[in-house]
């Protein structure tokens, strides 16, 4: 069983990623973490009718291919936490219906990837669940027709724009084994900067990241120094420059091991993504692809991963409201189960 300090939660015993698969689509194949991927796609309709079934075939081979890699089938999923951008997480809703397992849906945009393993490491931990799938996706079209302008409108994208991922990811977890361990969760709270900009999310979701990091490295007795990388995700340039200051400000340095998935996804300049990547999928593909296997392959032994997520929808936009962020953190680690915690 977990045990609780503050909003974070330290599992002596660490429930274990088993398997864990990427598919991202054209744009992802030409950029700098392209040999990352499991699958590409260099037609991001994935040969289907719409963009918005397209994202849903795309959490489905993402799905299935991670059984795939841990030697399972959905006989062995206990439950399938998922999540997406489209409204009432229509992809993941689909998705499950095609896999035909027990689904519960979660939204925390951009953030869904890590509050998906922070539910789903409880449950293992408990006792509640043995293989269990964690999985978010996003697409850019759906993502773009739904809180910007469809791109038959040909709308100028604003420099602090950024490009929403189209890519799935997906973690089978189980309870203990072989794999990457999961050592701790902090789950976040929700914080608001008063920005309402919709092409500034970077801006808009900076404050939760140094909130909820600032909570992991408190409750934890932990400092940047104690890991080998620290990444948020989609936050951009912007959101990536607001953390680190917010840090430099309480006399904390992350200049050598911070990172951010919006950062790392693109190459920025060659492929004009503007302030960097973003989506749900953008965090997750990062994750499920570059960072688990490093931590598999020994290139870091302990990392922490907080994607960030933007709680707005149109309406609320188009109502005038501010954006709310949103960070959950969670704590990987490629050493041995009985390894102590913390440091």
């Amino acid at each position: 069983m977990a045990t609780r300090r503050g909003d974070t939660l330290i599992f002596p015993k660490p429930p274990v990623i088993a398997a864990h698969a990427c598919i991202g689509g054209k744009k992802e194949g030409e950029s700098p973490l392209a040999a990352e991927f499991d699958e590409l796609h260099s037609d991001n309709r994935l040969g289907q009718a719409s963009w918005e079934a397209a994202e849903t075939q795309l959490q489905l081979q993402t799905a299935r291919l991670c059984l795939k890699k841990a030697h399972a089938t959905e006989k062995d999923v206990s439950l399938l936490l998922a999540g997406d951008l489209q409204a009432q997480c229509t992809a993941s809703g689909y998705a499950a219906r095609a896999l035909g397992l027990p689904f519960a849906g979660l939204f925390g945009a951009c953030s869904t990837m890590a509050e998906a393993l922070g539910v789903g490491a409880c449950l293992c931990s408990a006792g509640m669940a043995d293989g269990l799938l964690a999985m978010t996706s996003s697409h850019f079209c759906t993502a773009e027709r739904q809180f910007r302008t469809p791109l038959s409108y040909g709308a100028v994208r604003t420099p602090t724009a950024q490009w929403t991922a189209t890519a799935a990811g997906a973690c089978l977890l189980r309870p203990a084994g072989q794999g990457v361990g999961i050592r701790a969760v902090t789950f976040g709270r929700v914080q608001d900067l008063g920005i309402r900009d919709i092409n500034n999310m970077g801006a808009a979701m900076a404050p939760a990241a140094y909130d909820t990091l600032s909570a992991l490295f408190r409750e934890t007795k932990t400092g940047p120094g104690d890991y080998d990388l620290i990444v948020t995700g989609d936050l951009g340039a912007l959101g990536h420059a607001i953390v680190t200051d917010l840090f430099r400000r309480d006399g904390v340095d992350l200049s050598r091991n911070y990172q951010d998935c919006g950062l790392l996804l693109y190459d920025l300049e060659k492929q004009d993504m503007h302030a960097g990547g973003s989506g749900c999928g953008c965090s997750a593909a990062v994750l499920n692809g570059y960072l688990l296997d490093g931590l598999r392959r020994g290139r870091w032994r302990r990392l922490v991963f907080a994607p960030t997520g933007a709680l707005l929808s149109p309406t609320s936009s188009f109502q005038g409201e501010s954006v709310p962020g949103i960070c959950h953190a969670v704590v990987f680690s490629a050493g041995k189960e009985g390894e102590t915690w913390p440091i």
